[in-house]
């Protein structure tokens, strides 16, 4: 497996945003726990990150879900990426 980029969120800022969300890909998000999305799945989990980027937002909650989108639709380009979210 190669690894083709990371979004560094040390502040646990997007953990916080999907524990708070009521979105269902969203809210699968494990604070402790890794969660392997394929690019089928991208559609659905972009449109979650748009609602919450079209909400009001911290700059830094506005940067890391952009950094994250920006890798989801690098993703959804590409049928074989899968998009780790790793947590602690």
């Amino acid at each position: 497996m190669t690894q083709l980029d990371v979004v560094p969120d040390s502040d646990d800022v997007f953990v916080r945003l999907c524990a708070r969300s009521s979105l269902p890909m969203l809210g699968r998000v494990d604070p402790y726990g890794d969660l392997v999305l394929t690019a089928v799945e991208m559609p659905q989990f972009v449109a979650e990150l748009d609602q919450e980027l079209a909400g009001p937002l911290t700059v830094a909650e506005r940067e890391v879900l952009s950094a994250v989108r920006r890798l989801a639709e690098r993703c959804a380009t590409n049928r074989s990426t899968e998009l780790h979210l790793e947590g602690d």
